[in-house]
């Protein structure tokens, strides 16, 4: 049984403004195996973070990961996706949804934890440069 780890993370610049996410997944060996950063357009916050992870978890899946760790530094998202609160946003609903069917049609078993913003580093990183790539792109059009 080998566990990878999923560090995901999305950024907006305003809430909404452009958006980006960012990914890493490493595998048993703590090695990075895929690294993500793309813009996403104009969006909020907890939208960029949902398609963070919705992108992160198409990685995994198509690279045969069946044992998953999460690690994403939203609250938001770990309380919505361990059950602890209810999705009422109409917006995040169906991201809810595709990101939870993922976890549930395409891996063994998923694990999802709330690490601190510090130990999200680098999908913070990779998430934040998308932002700022939408945010050119957007001035530029």
């Amino acid at each position: 049984m080998e566990w990878y780890v999923l560090y995901a993370d999305g950024a907006s610049r305003g809430n909404p403004g452009p958006a980006g996410i960012g990914v890493v997944l490493q595998d048993c060996r703590n090695q990075t195996i895929a690294e993500i950063s793309e813009p996403i357009g104009n969006t909020t916050n907890n939208v960029a973070e949902y398609e963070a992870l919705i992108r992160g978890l198409t990685e995994a899946s198509s690279r045969g990961v069946r044992f998953l760790r999460i690690y994403l530094d939203s609250e938001l998202l770990v309380r919505q996706l361990t059950g602890e609160y209810q999705v009422r946003s109409p917006r995040l609903l169906p991201l809810w949804q595709r990101a939870t069917a993922l976890m549930k049609e395409q891996f063994c078993v998923v694990v999802v934890d709330h690490v601190r913003r510090g130990v999200n580093t680098r999908a913070d990183a990779l998430a934040s440069s998308a932002a700022k790539s939408s945010s050119r792109g957007r001035r530029s059009a």
